[in-house]
């Protein structure tokens, strides 16, 4: 049984995804405005990438008779100078969400939970991929620039990413 301690920062975890959820939201929109179409899916696909990761966590304290409470999204940050900032900002972000899914991976084995462990390791492997991504578009940024014919092919690039849908259990 998980004990509140842990269901208490999963709850916290959970606002921390759909906040995450929210600033991607943003990042979007704010490309969208600037008419980068590539950035604004990039950033829609990763909107609901951490709706997935919300939803995710839910399932699993639903799964462990544990209680879901939602929490208020606080403000996020609407406007970014240009894409680097935007894509520093973002592994800046994936950092942070790293850090804080070790930090409950580790609470997970203090209150010796197993069944937690597990379904976190899923988010670990995951928070490698989201921050070597977020790496490699800034490093092809520094590479072709932040604007010009650069700026149109990576944008270009970028349009071609796909949703698909998120599943801890695969």
């Amino acid at each position: 049984m998980i004990t509140k301690k842990l269901q208490d920062a999963i709850n916290e975890q959970i606002n921390a995804e759909l906040w995450s959820a929210y600033l991607y939201l943003s990042m979007s929109m704010d490309a969208e405005a600037k008419g980068l179409k590539g950035v604004a899916n990039w950033m829609y696909v990763q909107w609901l990438e951490e709706q997935d990761h919300a939803r995710i966590l839910s399932e699993y304290l639903n799964s462990q008779n544990a209680h879901v409470q939602l929490k208020p999204i606080a403000k996020v940050q609407t406007m970014w100078k240009d894409i680097d900032e935007m894509f520093r900002d973002t592994l800046r972000h994936e950092q942070e969400v790293t850090k804080s899914i070790h930090e409950l991976t580790i609470l997970a084995w203090h209150e010796k939970d197993l069944p937690t462990i597990s379904r976190l390791q899923w988010f670990i492997d995951e928070q490698v991929e989201e921050e070597n991504s977020a790496q490699d578009i800034i490093d092809d940024i520094e590479q072709v620039g932040s604007d010009g014919i650069g700026l149109y092919l990576l944008d270009t690039q970028l349009a071609e990413r796909s949703y698909h849908k998120a599943d801890a259990l695969q």
